[in-house]
């Protein structure tokens, strides 16, 4: 004799009656289903109907369904991908990522850049309203740099200066883009000021001087500390 069963998704199985032991519907409480068999050769993998183009009807098993579904779905996020890539749609990036445009007079007036600029980094846009707390943020983090000093951790310095004041430099240029024209002026010449502190900082870093890096490194904590209170 066979006794019907719902699974936990909400289907019904079948299962012979010799092979279940206790079977107590527990509303409170999770209960585990015990075998008095360990065999379970009376059990059926429940069947799907299915119908192809033809109208033909095909007896597929639930696991070969779930398994023909997921062939489809990565089918047609492979069609997708394709046609995006077709339509240049610009929902992702096909190549490098391509660095922002700079609209304001923060670059070094003799290279036109900046030299700890890194390419291909990701930062997040953000609007005006949340930069000064990216920037405040980011002035803080520099600030721990004074830590590492003297610890014969150049390579780390180095990058974490470098990548740091990546983000703050393009954050600044899309603040002051978007400052009162008042305030315009008063936040370049403390960018410039931050910028132009770093490239020596980077300088006295790729030299590996201790005296040289402490004595930018403290002039660079001034203006960093400035910085986090302009944010605020």
């Amino acid at each position: 004799m066979a006794t019907a069963v719902s699974n936990l998704s909400g289907t019904s199985q079948i299962f012979p009656s010799r092979l279940l032991k206790i079977w107590k519907p527990n509303l409170g409480s999770s209960r585990l289903m015990v075998f008095a068999n360990k065999s379970i050769d009376g059990f059926q993998e429940p069947q799907l109907q299915l119908h192809n183009s033809s109208g033909i009807s095909l007896q597929v098993s639930r696991r070969a369904s779930v398994g023909l579904a997921t062939v489809t779905l990565f089918h047609l996020l492979g069609a997708g991908i394709s046609h995006a890539e077709e339509e240049n749609n610009g929902l992702w990036l096909t190549g490098p990522i391509p660095a922002p445009i700079i609209t304001s007079d923060i670059a070094n007036k003799e290279t036109g850049t900046r030299s700890f600029l890194r390419k291909g980094i990701y930062i997040a846009k953000l609007g005006p309203q949340i930069i000064p707390y990216r920037l405040k943020h980011y002035a803080f983090d520099l600030l721990a740099l004074g830590d590492l000093l003297g610890q014969d951790a150049w390579n780390y310095v180095r990058k974490y200066l470098c990548l740091k004041s990546t983000v703050m430099y393009y954050d600044f240029d899309k603040l002051i883009s978007a400052a009162p024209v008042e305030q315009k002026q008063p936040l370049t010449d403390l960018a410039n000021r931050l910028f132009d502190s770093v490239e020596k900082l980077e300088e006295a870093v790729k030299k590996k001087s201790d005296s040289l890096t402490e004595s930018c490194y403290a002039d660079t904590e001034v203006i960093l500390k400035e910085v986090m209170i302009r944010m605020a």
